[in-house]
């Protein structure tokens, strides 16, 4: 990525939902280049998507909760299969493959704690792959909305 490449994403990031007009102007390039960069970036896989950020709260998701978890056997069709299979609960924000002492790292928003406490029992603690899981709750949380390239 050159340098107009990382203003083009850092633009994007702020604002997914720029016209390329709006975007060609504020990098004071031809729209016809912008457009064509922002499709190699698309094509290269540098821009994955487009999302709306939206409030847990207004979806009913009060507590989120960071759940670390221990499986056995550790094999590929164990980690492949719980990933998946854990996806797919509602209540899943996100999953991590993480390496230490836990093996999953997941992120979970829930209405209260006692629907925390459903999905720990109810769901996580009745999967045979699961020895044992701890869960922290999150307080508060502050996300970066613009991520930008590192030096080598």
């Amino acid at each position: 990525m050159d340098e107009l490449d990382s203003v083009i994403v850092s633009e994007l990031q702020r604002d997914a939902r720029l016209t390329n007009r709006e975007l060609a102007r504020r990098l004071g390039i031809a729209p016809s280049t912008c457009l064509e960069r922002v499709r190699l970036l698309r094509r290269r896989g540098v821009i994955l998507g487009y999302r709306a950020a939206i409030s847990p709260a207004a979806l009913n998701r009060q507590v989120e909760a960071f759940i670390s978890t221990r499986l056995r056997p550790l094999n590929r069709t164990v980690i492949d299969g719980f990933k998946a299979a854990v996806l797919d609960l509602p209540e899943v924000v996100a999953v991590y493959v993480i390496a230490g002492d836990e093996d999953f790292l997941i992120h979970v928003a829930v209405p209260d704690l006692d629907h925390l406490h459903a999905f720990l029992v109810d769901r996580l603690a009745q999967r045979r792959e699961v020895v044992s899981f701890r869960s922290q709750i999150v307080y508060q949380s502050a996300h970066k909305d613009v991520l930008e390239r590192l030096p080598l």
